[in-house]
């Protein structure tokens, strides 16, 4: 079964109401809870509500999560600062339900005006992690239509992403920013153009180990930095003084340095060091590092060893931070990454997980990628597995049986 977006719709929508799963799981300001810090991805949704908006829906229900309330209401996580803004991009009223089973969500379906609703913190009912299929039933029974274009959540097999598409039988679609993650994505799961180099950085190798065994088989290059390169420089012998490393990462390191891909891992040379987290940096010109310092940054000759590999590549990967780059005299290697990506323009270049992402905006070279994922875990997860929840089942249905 092929599975369908919403651009083979356009008379079908007319007069229709949709319901529309979107990830608006934007942060907000600490001190002021009603302003939102980054848009991105309420932007990202804006072309699929204004495609389905254009095309005559009668209602368009929008719903999403944000936060973590565990299952209660909690003010704290409203998502009226994400109506607010919608209001502003769109140009038409948004009308936020009290919650997702408001009774007076019906009588809204009825009236002419206010023509988009967004549903209350879908989190705010514990039944919606739990992929309640009542739940989901009773999101589902007010549309005609489904669309998913929250990439962000299609690993998890919760009721709003997942059990809803139980009763949507070929009337589930995929919505733009979907629709381009996959697509994005296929691209390094399916036929890599070579030469292929992953970038995989990050805390722990414990979090990476499937990707990693999954992208040595493919790659020509897999470069490691971050606090995950210092368990890969341990299972090599080398000293790493007080650096972030598990016993367990080393083993897992060993595991894959034992590999027939082991001549593909690139590792630091050389590193930007402190004797406390975030302290003093000080430059450690070889890859030894003394007892008493930890590493919180590649050095030079690292980042020049790391361009080198990057040199002529076809097809990137990038997950993961090179250090500490939140901090700014441990950014440069994360920065040089961005940056050499950035210049590689006959290269498809594709930023994945949270850490990067953020790395990416603060440089101000996103829009210099070819693409940037906005879902963190579903990202690695798409690459781990070739596919995920909500997306199979969006394209095969759900059978509750």
């Amino acid at each position: 079964m092929a599975l369908h977006f919403i651009d083979e719709l356009t008379e079908e929508l007319k007069d229709k109401v949709v319901i529309a799963r979107f990830d608006f799981n934007v942060p907000l300001d600490k001190s002021d809870r009603t302003k939102i810090t980054d848009t991105t991805r309420i932007d990202m949704a804006l072309e699929t509500i204004q495609y389905l908006l254009e095309n005559g829906v009668k209602k368009l229900i929008l719903m999403s999560h944000l936060g973590r309330p565990k299952g209660k209401v909690n003010e704290e996580f409203t998502l009226e600062p994400v109506a607010t803004y919608l209001a502003e991009k769109l140009r038409e009223d948004v009308v936020l339900t009290e919650s997702c089973l408001d009774r007076g969500i019906r009588t809204l379906l009825n009236l002419n005006e206010s023509k988009v609703i967004l549903l209350q913190n879908l989190r705010f009912h514990p039944e919606e992690e739990a992929g309640s299929s009542e739940f989901a039933k009773a999101l589902a029974s007010y549309a005609d239509i489904y669309v998913n274009d929250a990439f962000g959540v299609a690993h998890r097999k919760h009721a709003s992403a997942y059990t809803i598409n139980a009763y949507f039988k070929n009337k589930a679609y995929g919505g733009f920013l979907l629709k381009k993650e996959i697509q994005a994505l296929s691209k390094i799961v399916e036929s890599p153009k070579s030469p292929f180099v992953a970038i995989v950085g990050g805390a722990k190798v414990s979090d990476k180990i499937k990707i990693i065994e999954r992208l040595i088989i493919n790659v020509d290059h897999l470069i490691i930095g971050g606090a995950m390169a210092y368990p890969f420089l341990v299972a090599r012998g080398h000293e790493v003084g007080n650096s972030l490393c598990s016993q367990s990462d080393v083993a897992l390191a060993k595991r894959i340095l034992m590999g027939s891909g082991k001549n593909k891992v690139v590792l630091p040379v050389d590193h930007v060091v402190s004797s406390e987290f975030g302290g003093k940096p000080e430059a450690c010109d070889n890859v030894e590092i003394d007892g008493d310092k930890m590493g919180l940054d590649i050095g030079p000759k690292t980042i020049a060893l790391y361009t080198e590999k990057l040199a002529g590549a076809a097809t990137v990967l990038w997950n993961g931070p090179m250090g500490l780059f939140e901090n700014e005299d441990y950014a440069a290697g994360t920065m040089a990454i961005a940056k050499t990506l950035s210049e590689m323009e006959s290269a498809f270049t594709l930023v994945g997980g949270g850490d990067s992402v953020s790395a990416v905006r603060k440089s101000g070279l996103f829009d210099k990628m070819s693409h940037v994922s906005t879902g963190g875990g579903a990202s690695l997860e798409f690459i781990e597995e070739g596919s995920l929840p909500g997306i199979q089942a969006l394209k095969f249905g759900v059978d509750l049986n």
